[in-house]
């Protein structure tokens, strides 16, 4: 039987053209072809994914069977956006000042003329206030109301979501006015976000930099390990994923946060690669709260919050990404130990950030360490962070030895030399390489001079 092909690496390719074939286009007719090819159907983990979230994950899985079969590929290149830090820190990115939220992934087109394929969002830490942002009722969701200081970043990362998905502006969705900007309650300031065409533009994630249970306060400082109850006391890990202790009910009441903006996504039709607990490999006693945890209770924080968001919770629009620290040198450990499980991943990544494209680690290509060692689990790989665009001119030839499904560039490195990596700026040249590239797949939108002001 002729065998159909996944994708088609004719022409520039999008996300928004891809995700719109018909959903049995990226299936294997038989599922034999490839050498050991990952399912292309989420319904193995979720028998009631919703559609949208079937065709994003069979698109990403279609990609990996196209590299595991040894035929040429894509990756979608994603951006992440700190959001909170853009609305908030004026010490953040490439200028001083306060940006528009969604500068980054702005500023993506700004260089390159191109939107990026995926953008990745945070609906944690917080940024150092009590509590989940308690006050008058924000417009779209009555649970978790942001009417104060430094929570309106949540409200706008769950719009740029649906926008980055769905279009800019919205009338329909209420949030936003035509024009593309909206009054946040707390200051009285007009905030807009970017505009991107008008259309469809690519895929949404959102990472999950959880405050450890039980912080009175919600800020990055909380989500580290050193600064949690588990530095002191080494049964706490054990109790916030133990059923009935006032640890775990701290969790629960967290992970209630999570689960209404992500349900307000599921509700607008959102697909969402959700990536949390991410690192968790990284030594004991450092890294974030979850970190260099006793595996097996690892395993159980992964899976009750799996099962608590889509049994509980019923979000069947969710994709979830598990992603390692690299390892190979001083950042983290093997992390086979810490998979919870085919039955709760959809996706497998890396944070890459031991080497850098001038100085790779190990023998092999740049990535290659970790794209090889994350192929035993049999789902797409992706690179879920990391400073560096895949192709510079340290690494022209990046993606034709690790052919990642996707490749996540992290906030403000795309265009800042960031303090903790001085090594880590990416050039203009270097953005252009990779979002010219025939290999990388790109936002579905090209936006005007005039809509970019």
């Amino acid at each position: 039987m002729e065998r159909r092909r996944l994708i088609q690496l004719a022409g520039s390719a999008t996300v928004a053209a891809m995700i719109a074939a018909p959903l049995a286009v990226w299936a294997w007719p038989d599922g034999t072809e490839g050498p050991r090819a990952v399912s292309t159907d989420l319904r193995a983990r979720d028998p009631r994914a919703t559609d949208a979230a079937r065709r994003v994950y069979a698109l990403l899985a279609g990609l990996e069977n196209e590299a595991r079969a040894g035929r040429p590929s894509r990756t979608v290149i994603g951006q992440h956006v700190e959001l909170h830090n853009e609305r908030y820190n004026p010490s953040y990115g490439d200028y001083r000042g306060i940006k528009q939220p969604g500068y980054y992934y702005k500023k993506v087109h700004d260089i390159t003329g191109r939107l990026p394929g995926f953008v990745e969002l945070d609906l944690g830490p917080g940024y150092g206030r009590p509590g989940w942002a308690v006050g008058t009722a924000r417009s779209y969701n009555k649970a978790w109301p942001s009417c104060r200081p430094y929570w309106g970043y949540i409200e706008d990362a769950v719009d740029l979501a649906v926008g980055v998905w769905a279009g800019l502006p919205r009338a329909a969705d209420g949030s936003y006015r035509p024009s593309g900007t909206h009054k946040e309650c707390a200051t009285g300031r007009y905030v807009s976000l970017p505009h991107n065409g008008g259309g469809p533009a690519g895929l949404v994630g959102f990472s999950f930099h959880l405050p450890y249970p039980g912080s009175p306060v919600k800020g990055f400082t909380q989500t580290l390990q050193h600064n949690s109850p588990g530095a002191e006391d080494p049964g706490w890990f054990g109790r916030v994923v133990t059923e009935g202790t006032a640890e775990h009910q701290a969790l629960l009441h967290d992970l209630a946060f999570l689960a209404d903006h992500l349900g307000y996504l599921a509700d607008q039709g959102v697909p969402v690669l959700l990536r949390p607990y991410h690192e968790m490999n990284s030594a004991p006693g450092h890294g974030f709260w979850w970190a260099g945890q006793d595996p097996a209770a690892y395993h159980r924080l992964w899976r009750l919050t799996h099962d608590f968001l889509v049994n509980r919770r019923g979000l069947h629009n969710l994709i979830f990404v598990w992603s390692a620290n690299s390892w190979g040198s001083g950042h983290g450990r093997p992390p086979r130990e810490y998979y919870p499980g085919g039955d709760y991943v959809d996706v497998v990544g890396v944070d890459a950030y031991s080497d850098t494209p001038a100085e790779p680690l190990g023998k092999g290509a740049w990535t290659e360490l970790w794209y090889r060692g994350l192929e035993e689990f049999d789902r797409p790989r992706v690179v879920a962070e990391s400073f560096h665009v895949p192709l510079n001119a340290n690494q022209p030839r990046t993606l034709t030895r690790t052919p990642w499904v996707m490749w996540t560039v992290w906030g403000q490195s795309l265009s800042y030399d960031n303090i903790s990596a001085p090594r880590a700026k990416n050039t203009a040249d270097d953005v252009k390489q990779t979002y010219g590239s025939p290999m990388v797949i790109t936002g579905g939108h090209r936006i005007q001079a005039e809509d970019a002001q």
